[in-house]
């Protein structure tokens, strides 16, 4: 099979400018959405969390998975890709990211450092397992229900993963918006290897996929945490209401383009 008909059997979106703004978009709703159910409604960050003889990190995180889970399934046996499906994966995964990465660093006890690590380890466990079985870990080879299901495996590590890196950027003295420039800028270096170096663009993708996530936690949690915090204390739902909206916009032109195109 050649590259063209690889690329037109394959499940994923193509990795396109609009894709990179839609996954920022889709990583700092999870940020929003999921400290929404944990802590807003959960009441995780309350007096009262710690008499609660369930986490409401574990429970939001079970919630999540639970729906990350059933959308997998259905993007599996798409026959197809799908935009909208596609995109709510991604955001169950973000949202689980987030729930599962504060349930490991805070409710577990390892820290940031621990979690960030023990995270990093199972991507790379799941890059490397995906490679040995299939030869290749490029998005563009998704069309089988094994690759696809390595490519969701790996993007939920790597979501979990971006949010302990970006907690711990934000809590080591960086704050918020210092952080989402830190992790700007790293994203910045990486464009500037894909177009001006031939360095993996296979490595260039994993790299920048995982940064992305980082980048949305600081910026969600610069949108809802206290201003004593660093943060501007805006409401949790209102946030993930707007960020939904934006991405269901970008999602609904981005296929009207498309359709625009195949009819010209």
């Amino acid at each position: 099979m050649d590259d063209r008909s690889e690329a037109a059997l394959s499940k994923v979106p193509a990795v396109t400018l609009g894709f990179w703004v839609i996954k920022i978009l889709a990583t700092t709703l999870g940020e929003t959405g999921g400290d929404a159910v944990t802590m807003t409604w959960l009441g995780e960050t309350t007096p009262q969390a710690s008499q609660s003889s369930i986490s409401g990190y574990l429970l939001g995180t079970l919630l999540f998975g639970a729906l990350l889970f059933g959308l997998v399934i259905a993007q599996i046996r798409a026959r197809r890709f799908h935009a909208w499906l596609y995109w709510a994966t991604i955001v169950a995964s973000t949202t689980c990211g987030t729930t599962l990465a504060d349930f490991a660093d805070r409710s577990l006890g390892i820290g940031y450092r621990g979690g960030s690590l023990l995270l990093l380890a199972c991507v790379l466990a799941s890059l490397l397992a995906w490679y040995r079985t299939l030869g290749t870990v490029a998005v563009e080879s998704v069309s089988s229900a094994q690759a696809e299901a390595f490519y969701w495996i790996t993007i939920t590590f790597s979501q979990t993963l971006g949010t302990a890196l970006g907690d711990w950027a934000a809590d080591s003295g960086l704050g918020y918006a210092r952080g989402a420039i830190l992790f700007g800028a790293c994203l910045a270096a990486l464009a500037a290897l894909y177009f001006g170096t031939r360095a993996s663009h296979v490595a260039l993708f994993w790299s920048a996929f995982i940064l992305t996530r980082p980048l949305g936690a600081t910026v969600g949690d610069f949108f809802d945490k206290p201003h004593a915090q660093g943060g501007l204390e805006i409401s949790r739902p209102l946030a993930s209401l707007v960020l939904g909206a934006a991405i269901a916009g970008l999602i609904f032109l981005s296929s009207t383009v498309k359709r625009y195109r195949e009819w010209d």
